[in-house]
C-alpha cells in the first residue's frame, strides 16, 4: 500500500510544540489549502480545506522555530484517520496528516 499526500498552503495557527516522555518533539498545527474555480453559473468560487498536521522529531523543532500563523508551507506526509468518542457518546472522526518532510 502507498499512503502519501502533498499539501501547499498557509498555517492557520501558531505551532504548539511539546515533548513526549522519551524526549521526542511533537509539533501540531493546521494548514489551509484553497482551490479557485468557475462555477456552472460563471461566478468565481473558492473552496478552502483545513487539515490538521503533526510534525515529529527535529522537523517539529525546525517548524516551530521558523514557521508561524500565515506562513506558506509545503508538506509531504501520510494521511491518517483519527477516531474517538465524544463526551455525549457519539463517534467522531477526522483526517490529519503526519508530516515526513517540509
Amino acid at each position: 500500500m502507498f499512503n502519501k499526500i502533498i499539501l501547499v498552503g498557509n498555517l492557520t495557527r501558531d505551532i504548539e510544540l511539546r515533548y513526549t516522555q522519551g524526549g521526542t518533539a511533537v509539533a501540531s498545527t493546521a494548514i489551509a489549502t484553497s482551490r479557485k474555480f468557475k462555477a456552472q453559473d460563471g461566478t468565481q468560487k473558492e473552496e478552502v480545506c483545513f487539515v490538521d498536521i503533526t510534525f515529529f522529531g527535529r522537523t517539529g523543532e525546525v517548524a516551530n522555530q521558523y514557521l508561524k500563523r500565515g506562513s506558506k508551507v509545503l508538506v509531504e506526509g501520510r494521511l491518517k484517520l483519527d477516531q474517538w468518542t465524544d463526551q455525549s457518546g457519539g463517534k467522531r472522526s477526522k483526517h490529519s496528516v503526519t508530516v515526513d518532510t517540509m
